[in-house]
């Protein structure tokens, strides 16, 4: 069965990037047995902690996607984040947003593997992890990387989000 194009496009965006993950080698995207639609359910299924999840989370900042890949730890504190970033609006995108920027779904937005790159910033908690588990494009798909791989396959800016 061949895998669904969002996933192929994220592990196409992950070799053509050169993704590592926590050890050194290929970042690869697996297909877990169900959808996990939270950071704990990701973490559960993977049998890591909660911080070691990289949440991507689609915002809608002055109208102009913004990703933000956040420990699944915690919750942004978009107010806190809107001043960092120099925004006068942040808040949650809708389902629809979300698939028109990124061409995947809420619950599987990966942080590559978009249409056109997004404007990323990185949680900084997430360096307290030597793995980071990212979504892969579907609400079933996952893939082990870095906080340093995820800045620079995002070209994301660093930021404290909570």
């Amino acid at each position: 069965m061949q895998p669904h194009p969002n996933v192929q496009a994220v592990q196409r965006a992950l070799d053509e990037a050169g993704a590592r993950d926590g050890s050194g080698e290929a970042s690869l995207v697996r297909l877990l047995p169900d959808a996990v639609h939270t950071a704990a359910a990701a973490a559960e299924a993977l049998g890591v902690a909660v911080g070691a999840i990289a949440n991507s989370l689609i915002f809608d900042a002055d109208g102009a996607p913004l990703l933000v890949l956040t420990s699944g730890a915690h919750r942004v504190d978009t107010a806190g984040l809107a001043a960092t970033l120099g925004v006068t609006r942040l808040h949650r995108a809708t389902p629809e947003f979300v698939k028109q920027h990124t061409g995947q779904v809420i619950g599987g937005v990966a942080p590559v593997g978009h249409p056109t790159p997004l404007r990323t910033v990185v949680d900084t908690a997430l360096t307290g992890y030597d793995e980071v588990w990212a979504a892969g494009g579907v609400p079933r798909a996952v893939f082990p990387t870095t906080y340093a791989e995820l800045l620079r396959i995002t070209a994301g800016a660093p930021a404290e989000v909570a």
